[in-house]
């Protein structure tokens, strides 16, 4: 099994920076792609950003030019800086990760963290 734990969610003004972290552990044989998801209320879940292991990167329209995702490889972590925040970014952000454990190809996904961008 893999299991991953976000951390770094909190609440900040609009324009501020808040920088997720995900920490994947267990039984890992390899990791793949990881990115981030989020969720606001009322909403469905959408993709915010994504990391190929060797550093391809794609984001949503809503976050690209404001959002940087990054991966190190050697801490099974995938990062998720966060700058010029807006109200419409509160939600629960969730990440994932493609991973083999057990000789199997699987998507996991954490908890998730809560970011709420108020004044």
């Amino acid at each position: 099994q893999v299991q991953l734990v976000e951390s770094g969610g909190g609440l900040v003004q609009p324009g501020g920076s808040l920088r997720l972290s995900c920490a994947a552990s267990g039984s890992i044989f390899s990791i793949g792609a990881m990115g981030w998801h989020r969720q606001a209320p009322g909403k469905q879940r959408e993709l915010v950003a994504t990391i190929t292991k060797i550093g391809t990167t794609n984001y949503a329209n809503s976050v690209r030019g404001r959002f940087a995702v990054s991966r190190d490889n050697a801490k099974n972590t995938v990062y998720l800086q966060m700058n010029s925040l807006k109200p419409e970014d509160t939600a629960v952000y969730y990440c994932n990760c493609v991973a083999a454990s057990s000789s199997t190809w699987r998507n996991y996904w954490g908890q998730g963290t809560q970011v709420t961008v108020s004044s």
